[in-house]
């Protein structure tokens, strides 16, 4: 219903952007109305095994996920709590 909006457009103009550095082959299986991914590559993926590995030595220990975890639900949690409080008054 928004699609001639400025808000789409903003939408439209992100995604394009996000793509333009975006390469490479995915191979799919297509099987009774599903699609499957086989594989993917690309020269330029961001994707390293030796950063994301916790058996390859590194800067990267275990705890720093639960670091991680831990700011990104403080945020998650006051979204949520301020989306209750707006959900309540329209309610009211």
């Amino acid at each position: 219903g928004f699609w001639h909006s400025p808000e789409c457009e903003f939408v439209r103009l992100c995604i394009g952007r996000s793509q333009e550095a975006v390469e490479g082959r995915v191979r799919l299986a297509v099987l009774k109305g599903q699609v499957y991914v086989l594989g993917r590559e690309s020269p330029r993926s961001l994707y390293n095994e030796e950063l994301v590995s916790m058996n390859v030595q590194g800067d990267y220990e275990p705890a720093d996920a639960t670091g991680f975890i831990n700011i990104n639900s403080l945020r998650l949690k006051e979204y949520h709590r301020l989306q209750s409080k707006v959900t309540v008054k329209q309610d009211e």
